[in-house]
């Protein structure tokens, strides 16, 4: 048993959470890139972002190559990870957050992914896994009792651009995308604006069409930046989308008004 502190309108007082350390020979581990402490991009409120290392897809511009293809990141057990995040619990409930996963994509790694969210919620921690949701439906099944938001990164709407563009297909992601819709997850849905690729108005239409037949909360719209070419120039590797401009402000305002039109709300 842990004690920890917990903020409360009269002051701190002490509360115990419910953390049983199993021998490490029989735990499962993850392996962990890195953590971001009070990140407040990554879901509601002030969050411990989790990076785990892996991730399903190769997308062309990704900007966390390093975490994906990362083979050396240090191993941890579930229990490992929560005392890290019931230090700071009484202020990440005071914000309305919690913890997210992410990448790389937590379900590269599904067995850590699913006994460490389990571990979170006997510890009443908000979770959020920050994911492409190209997995199967048992592990989304697995994971869907212990999680409270699903923020699902959508990439490109004909398949074979999808499978240019990510190294995938996309039919499994929406399939998955449906699934969650259907059992009533809370969603919040990521689209990135890249100039010329997923910013098309067929595409953006097939985006509109999209989500007219699911249930979700928001869609955060996210303008493509070069931050992450020096992560694949440092790991050797060839960027292929130099030649693919920064979208402009106007740019992804006229997407942001095309969207808000259909009655969605946009982040």
């Amino acid at each position: 048993m842990l004690f920890c502190e917990k903020l409360t309108s009269s002051g701190i007082v002490g509360i115990n959470y419910k953390l049983i350390i199993m021998p490490e020979d029989k735990a499962i581990k993850g392996k962990i890139h890195s953590f971001e402490s009070f990140g407040t991009l990554d879901g509601p409120g002030i969050r411990l972002v989790v990076f785990m290392s892996g991730c399903p897809l190769r997308c062309k511009y990704c900007h966390n190559i390093d975490v994906v293809l990362d083979k050396n990141s240090p191993s941890y057990i579930p229990e490992e990870i929560i005392k890290k995040i019931l230090k700071n619990k009484p202020y990440l409930d005071a914000s309305g957050g919690g913890v997210t996963l992410s990448g790389g994509d937590p379900v590269f790694q599904p067995e850590f992914l699913k006994e460490f969210l389990k571990l979170c919620k006997e510890n009443n921690v908000h979770t959020a896994v920050d994911t492409s949701l190209y997995t199967s439906k048992k592990l989304i099944d697995d994971i869907l009792p212990y999680t409270d938001l699903f923020m699902v990164s959508l990439k490109h709407f004909d398949t074979k651009k999808h499978r240019w563009l990510t190294g995938v297909p996309n039919e499994q992601i929406l399939e998955n995308i449906h699934y969650l819709s259907e059992k009533k997850a809370r969603i919040w849905l990521r689209y990135l604006v890249l100039p010329g690729i997923t910013d098309t108005a067929e595409n953006l239409q097939a985006l509109i069409s999209f989500c007219k037949k699911i249930n979700f909360e928001l869609i955060e719209i996210l303008a493509y930046h070069k931050m992450g070419v020096s992560k694949w120039q440092d790991l050797g590797l060839q960027y292929e989308l130099n030649d693919v401009p920064i979208p402009k402000k106007e740019e992804i305002e006229k997407i942001k008004d095309l969207i808000q039109k259909e009655g969605f709300q946009i982040v």
